[in-house]
Parts: structure tokens; C-alpha cells; sequence
């Protein structure tokens, strides 16, 4: 009920004619138009850069906190404080983002007065750029979150045994350890490209539409007074239930293969 109704919903209103409210594909015409391919383009390469760049620090923080033999007191701050920013998106994100990396942000006016003028080139924080250093703020302490119960799978004899038969640190992480966790970091990573893929309101409030990427496109062409095309938008909503669909797919082979080490 709960995603099957919407769902059809937004099938059948990709089907109808915005004005006459007959069947008709040309809204899935309109998806070559160049402005929505932009958009599809600059959500994909926006998602698949923070989730490679979150994925893979993440994954180094948690076993450097988890296997590196650090207080608990630190594991638990490091979780908590996950927890916490995996959380903290949308507009106040952005806001948050702006007051600190703005042409008179805080820590602009800090490193500006220290001799370092990050806006002395082409950088702006309101840029697709600045999107990705925004997301990678809710990314990074996500897949902290994510990769954590599988690194604490990782079970002591498995490095023993490999010790007992002459491997070093480094051939038990290429041959034993990361061949174990690989399915749940492909498989993390491939959330947290879902996770950003969807996120609306920290991109419109930092940017103000200027960047285009999917959701913003959907919202303008169902709710906007200008670009009014409510059959488009629901023809671009089922491009992204494609794409999610696709991920979450993925997502559930790989963690099933995942899960045959880690019971």
C-alpha cells in the first residue's frame, strides 16, 4: 500500500497530457530535453563523488578507531557524534554551511586574515562544489554508522589463522579482511549514493535552484509557476524510482553475500 499507491500514482501522471489529461509519452520525450539531462547528469556525478569520497574515508575513520586499539570513550564520542551529523541536513545544513564557507562566512574571514583567500579562484560554496562538501558532511559520519557492524564482524582467528600460516598485516587485509567486507562497503557506498541522490531542501537553500539536479527539477515542474508540467515531473520521478530501484538491488546482493561471513 504504502509504495505501491504512490508509486502508481506517479506511473499513470507520467502518462497523462498536462492540458488535456490524456495518455501520452510525451513526457518521457521531454526527459532528452537538454536542462532535464543536466540535471539527471549533475545528481548522478554528485552522488557517486560523495558517495566514493564519504564511502572510503569513513570506512578508514571506523577502522582506525574500531581495530586501532583507541579508548572506548573515543569509539563511543565517534559514534554518537555519527549519529548525530548523519542527521543534520537540509536547510539547516546549508544555513550552517553558509555562516562558516561564504565569501564572509566565519571561517572564510579566519583564513582570509591568515593569508589564505579560499575565494581567490573560481570556488564558490554555492556551487555544484560546494554541494558535494555539504553532503559529505551528512555522508561521511553515515557510512561511519553503516560499516561499523561489519568491521566488528570481522572475527580474531580469522587474523590469527592467517598470522599461524606466515601472512603479514597487510596480505591479511588484501587476501582476508577486504575481500570480507568488500560486498557491505559496495553495498554502503551504494546507500549513501541513494541518500544523496534524494536530498532536496540543503541543495535548493544553498544554492537557490541555480544548480540543477533532479529533485529541484521535480519540484519546479510540479509545484513551480513558471516551468508548470506536472506529467514531467512524475516522468522524472519515475527516473529516479528507476535509479533507486536499480541501487537498491544492488544493495540487497550485496548484502546478502555480506552476510554468509558475518553470521
Amino acid at each position: 500500500m504504502f509504495l505501491g499507491a504512490p508509486l502508481a500514482l506517479l506511473f499513470f501522471g507520467s502518462l497523462a497530457d498536462n492540458k488535456t489529461g490524456d495518455l501520452t509519452l510525451d513526457n518521457y520525450r521531454a526527459l532528452s530535453t537538454p536542462s532535464v539531462v543536466a540535471a539527471f547528469r549533475n545528481s548522478i556525478e554528485i552522488s557517486l563523488i560523495t558517495a566514493v569520497v564519504g564511502g572510503v574515508f569513513g570506512f578508514l575513520l571506523a577502522c582506525a578507531v574500531i581495530l586501532g586499539g583507541m579508548p572506548r570513550i573515543l569509539r563511543d564520542s565517534l559514534m554518537t557524534f555519527s549519529g548525530v551529523a548523519s542527521n543534520f541536513a537540509g536547510i539547516p545544513l546549508a544555513l550552517a554551511f553558509t555562516y562558516t564557507l561564504s565569501t564572509t562566512g566565519l571561517l572564510t574571514v579566519i583564513l582570509k586574515d591568515l593569508g589564505i583567500d579560499i575565494y581567490a579562484g573560481d570556488f564558490t560554496i554555492f556551487s555544484k562544489l560546494g554541494i558535494e562538501i555539504v553532503y559529505l558532511y551528512f555522508q561521511f559520519p553515515l557510512m561511519v554508522l553503516i560499516i561499523a557492524p561489519a568491521i566488528d564482524g570481522l572475527k580474531p582467528e580469522w587474523r590469527e589463522a592467517s598470522e599461524n600460516m606466515g601472512a603479514s598485516g597487510s596480505q591479511y587485509w588484501r587476501r582476508v579482511a577486504l575481500p570480507i567486507l568488500t560486498p557491505t562497503l559496495l553495498g554502503s557506498m551504494i546507500l549513501l549514493f541513494g541518500n544523496s541522490f534524494g536530498a532536496q531542501a540543503t541543495a535548493y537553500q544553498l544554492t537557490a535552484g541555480q544548480v540543477q539536479l533532479v529533485p529541484l527539477a521535480i519540484g519546479n515542474q510540479i509545484s513551480g509557476d513558471v516551468l508548470h508540467n506536472v506529467g514531467l515531473g512524475y516522468a522524472m520521478a519515475m527516473g529516479m524510482v528507476v535509479i533507486m530501484g536499480g541501487s537498491i538491488a544492488i544493495y540487497t546482493v550485496l548484502q546478502r553475500r555480506a552476510e554468509r561471513w558475518l553470521r
